[in-house]
């Protein structure tokens, strides 16, 4: 189909003859006559009425406009949708996360984007490092916040920051007037920590092992919510990123103290996404947000020491 031609035909059509559709387009009512032409040979039917002063269409024209008229028809309609996928008024977000930064301060990132954008349809998954991996790779999921950098050719790193394992705790806890605390210094008080599949337990493996002292946990949970509950009730001591308690830090309700081990020290926070994968609309919007929100993220926080 001649997209020219099914145009001048329309316009023809709507001006009644071929010399008022000439004035229309600024063209020779020949050019308009021969584009028509060159559509009848190639459908092979006549798609006017010849003879006729005005223009009028066969019964194979009326088939052949009605064909095209739904094609700009769905045409518009493909442009509205993407309109509204640029301004990210419809559309659906899946983000995938570990569970120690599924905090209130990353809840509050959630919780405004979907009230600035109510029809946008978010879904939270949490799960282990390898899990979240997995899901980014086979498009489960846009993007995931993964507690170190993954090696994986599979999975691009859009942002990094070093995040650091810190312990969290009360400030009245004896252990928060210290510049830092040694592994030795936590073995000896009530720990909540997260189970050993998890990826702060296999970093703080590491740090033990260079220490010869080994955790004992208090209270083991998957939970970051138990965890912050179990350290704002006093009963344990957690150890976290400052992500995961990051508005009780803002807030004084906790504090988090420094680890002496050069492991713990070399940990980051990642936001990835599947290598070669483009994002648009909604799922470009919240990346870009939560973007934002790790470069706030990568300072200290707490009180002053």
């Amino acid at each position: 189909m001649s997209e020219a031609g099914m145009r001048y035909l329309l316009e023809a059509l709507s001006a009644g003859s071929m010399r008022a559709a000439g004035d229309r387009l600024n063209v020779a009512p020949s050019s308009i006559s021969r584009q028509i032409a060159q559509l009848e040979s190639q459908y092979g039917l006549a798609l006017i009425e010849k003879g006729r002063r005005g223009v009028r269409l066969t019964h194979a024209g009326e088939i052949v406009i009605a064909h095209y008229r739904n094609q700009l028809a769905d045409r518009e309609a493909l442009r509205a949708k993407l309109e509204e996928l640029r301004s990210v008024r419809t559309g659906q977000v899946t983000a995938a996360i570990g569970d120690g930064f599924a905090g209130q301060s990353f809840t509050s990132i959630v919780s405004q984007f979907s009230q600035a954008n109510p029809l946008i349809r978010l879904e939270i998954l949490t799960g282990s490092t390898t899990e979240i991996l997995r899901m980014i790779a086979d498009d489960e999921a846009h993007f995931g916040l993964v507690f170190s950098t993954p090696n994986d050719m599979k999975i691009h790193v859009r942002s990094v920051i070093a995040q650091p394992l810190m312990a969290i705790m009360l400030p009245d806890n004896p252990l928060a007037a210290q510049p830092s605390v040694t592994i030795a210094q936590l073995a000896q008080v009530p720990l909540v920590l997260p189970p050993a599949h998890f990826r702060i337990r296999q970093i703080l493996s590491a740090a033990e092992a260079n220490s010869k002292t080994y955790f004992q946990p208090a209270i083991t949970s998957n939970s970051i919510h138990v965890m912050q509950d179990m350290v704002r009730a006093g009963i344990a001591v957690a150890i976290l990123p400052q992500i995961s308690v990051w508005s009780e830090l803002t807030e004084g309700a906790m504090v988090s103290v420094p680890i002496a081990d050069d492991s713990i020290e070399e940990t980051t926070t990642s936001l990835v996404l599947r290598s070669g994968r483009q994002l648009e609309g909604a799922p470009l919007r919240l990346l870009k947000r939560i973007e934002a929100q790790l470069r706030q993220w990568n300072r200290p926080v707490g009180r002053e020491r």
